[in-house]
Formats: structure tokens, C-alpha cells, sequence
């Protein structure tokens, strides 16, 4: 992706957060400098990737297949002393625009429709359940949460939230999702987050986007922040 592109979209989405009343942390604003003068005091923050995140997993076509995230809070795998057990993302996907087919080992995560951009759009989400070998079960009957309630679906059923409803997807639960109708405000509240090695993806492609350095950065991502 060009950097162009990813500060447009970023300048898009703090404008569609406040639209939809969401007010972000502090260091969602920080410039390189910000992260740079903060230097070991934000080494939780880098170290668990929180802050702003934008993917359109190696494919080149934001529009069509992409995802913009915040992480505003996130734990480290590894737990230890004074560990956080959970994480939270807020996110945008614009209409038919898809997050790939996924799933996860060790996340669990309840995935929100907090608020639809547009008049009448909803969370689409696709679901498939795993097989022994990983890999998508088309055979196996899904067993969806959503909002608490337990519903058993057909392989490849898709769900459509709506503002204000969830869904909670267990560890080896396969799920695309996209907006529907129009743009959607997404939350995400999970266990430990760690999109370095708990991403499995049903066909290959690149959870972090290459870079061209079109023009300067305004709000670093969280592939681009490094503390010695």
C-alpha cells in the first residue's frame, strides 16, 4: 500500500469514529515524534501492538479486500505480573469490503456492530467450522453465539448483525466478514490478541501490508514502530 493511502484512510476513519460518538485513547493522535519522546514509557503499548493498523493483506486492493484497526488495549501471550488478559479493537469495514476467512488457536473474541455508517447496513460475517486437520469443514454444523444465545447454523450460513448485536467466536471457528449495505463501525473485545502467529487464514496472503514511501507518515502504524 502507499502511505498516501494509509493516512487517507486513517484521516477517514478518526473522522468516522467521532461521527459515530467514539472517542479514541490519547496516543491515537501521536505523530512519529510523539512515540519517538515517549520512548520506554510506551513500550507496553508498542510491544502489544496497540494503536492504528491497516491491511489490505498483500492483495493491493484496499477496497475490495482490506481492514482498518485500533488496538486500545492488548496483553502479551506470554502473561506474566501485571499482565492485562484481554484486548479491545474498534475497526471500519466499508461496504463489500471483506476481511478474508480466518480463524484462531488461543483468541476468543466477541466481534460487535457498533454502529452502521449508512442507513441500514449490518455486520455480514460468514462461518464454517475447522476440521481436524485445520483446514475449512464444509460438512460441519456451526455453533454460533450471538448475544448469548446459542444457534447451530449450516456450514457457510452468513449472520448479519445489526447496531448493537455480537457475536463470540471460539478458537477454531472459521470467519470472513465485510459491511453489508453500506459502512459499519466494528468492536472487538477478546482474550489476548497476537496477530503475529494467531491468524490462520484459509487461503495464503500477508496479514501486514509492504509500504511505499509516498509521502510522510501522520499516524504510525503498528508495523512500523520498533523500541530497542
Amino acid at each position: 500500500m502507499k502511505r498516501s493511502e494509509i493516512n487517507a484512510h486513517i484521516a477517514r476513519a478518526e473522522a468516522d469514529f467521532r461521527r459515530a460518538g467514539l472517542a479514541l485513547p490519547p496516543f491515537a493522535a501521536w505523530t512519529a515524534d510523539d512515540w519517538a519522546a515517549a520512548g520506554e514509557a510506551a513500550r507496553g503499548l508498542v510491544d502489544t501492538g496497540c494503536g492504528w493498523d491497516v491491511t489490505d493483506f498483500g492483495g493491493g486492493d484496499f477496497a475490495r479486500r482490506g481492514l482498518l484497526l485500533f488496538t486500545a488495549r492488548n496483553g502479551r501471550p506470554e502473561g506474566g505480573d501485571g499482565n492485562r488478559p484481554y484486548a479491545e479493537k474498534i475497526m471500519i469495514s466499508r461496504r463489500d469490503q471483506l476481511t478474508p476467512m480466518h480463524r484462531h488457536v488461543h483468541k476468543v473474541e466477541d466481534i460487535i456492530n457498533r454502529a452502521s455508517l449508512d442507513a441500514g447496513a449490518t455486520l455480514g460475517i460468514k462461518l464454517f467450522e475447522a476440521g481436524p486437520d485445520g483446514a475449512i469443514d464444509k460438512t460441519r454444523v456451526v455453533v454460533a453465539h450471538l448475544d448469548g444465545l446459542v444457534r447451530h447454523l449450516d456450514p457457510g450460513t452468513v449472520v448479519h448483525l445489526r447496531p448493537g448485536e455480537s457475536i463470540t467466536l471460539f478458537p477454531g471457528t472459521f470467519h470472513a466478514f465485510w459491511g453489508e449495505g453500506g459502512d459499519v463501525v466494528i468492536g472487538e473485545v477478546s482474550s489476548v490478541n497476537d496477530d503475529a502467529t494467531d491468524n490462520y487464514f484459509a487461503e495464503p496472503l500477508d496479514r501486514f501490508s509492504s509500504i511505499e514511501e509516498d509521502e510522510p507518515v501522520t499516524r504510525p502504524l503498528v508495523n512500523d514502530r520498533r523500541l530497542p
